[in-house]
């Protein structure tokens, strides 16, 4: 499979925006290729930027955010307490946080969800991602679910064996509130990055998968 240099030093890549409607959704969609990004380019600036909290959630998605992001060159973490669930009815106030941040952050890169997700809030925040950000390159990531929306995205980033257990190792120790979901467990993440490392024949046996829909090379 060609690849593509995203994480050469030379590439252009300096800012990461990072969009995420839930506590745990920027680390479970994309959590291996940050690791992977700052491993290779320590010096990156990121902005992470969680929608949806409430207390205790908020103080556990700065524990993960700290953790994922603690070798990185610069970041800040935003964390806004919209309503779970509620994205759809919200999304003239969502909007114009979403204007807010494109006029304060100029990023390279975008992280956010897949405009096909079956979470409303996903869905929603995906759109806005698009219409504040027009001339970005921005990958969506997914999210295992019980909706059973996983496609068949198009742009895969190899993972080796410890960055998965590293990747997952943060999210269980930080997201403790939610163990007690049938789906949040080690396997359930192990499962998807292999079988996305498969997809890729990823170096590493493992992969992160994203869709790209429009990319300029």
């Amino acid at each position: 499979m060609h690849k593509l240099p995203l994480f050469a030093p030379a590439n252009g890549i300096r800012r990461i925006l990072c969009l995420g409607a839930h506590c745990d959704d920027i680390e479970i969609g994309c959590g291996g290729t940050i690791l992977r990004l700052i491993q290779e380019n320590p010096k990156l600036e990121f902005q992470w930027v969680v929608f949806s909290s409430n207390p205790v959630r908020k103080r556990e998605a700065r524990k993960a955010a700290a953790a994922f992001l603690k070798n990185s060159g610069r970041s800040k973490v935003v964390i806004k307490n919209f309503r779970d669930s509620y994205f759809p009815y919200e999304g003239k106030a969502i909007k114009q946080f979403v204007a807010s941040i494109q006029k304060s952050f100029q990023p390279d890169l975008i992280f956010t969800h897949t405009r096909n997700d079956l979470h409303q809030d996903h869905r929603l925040l995906c759109e806005l991602t698009w219409n504040a950000f027009r001339n970005h390159l921005i990958l969506e990531y997914e999210i295992p679910k019980y909706d059973g929306d996983l496609g068949s995205p198009n742009c895969f980033v190899g993972l080796d064996e410890s960055l998965c257990k590293t990747k997952i190792r943060h999210i269980v120790e930080s997201f403790r509130s939610q163990s007690s979901k049938p789906w949040f467990t080690e396997d359930t993440f192990r499962a998807l990055l292999r079988i996305r490392g498969v997809e890729s024949n990823a170096e590493g046996r493992y992969a992160e998968a994203f869709y790209c829909r429009k990319a300029l090379i």
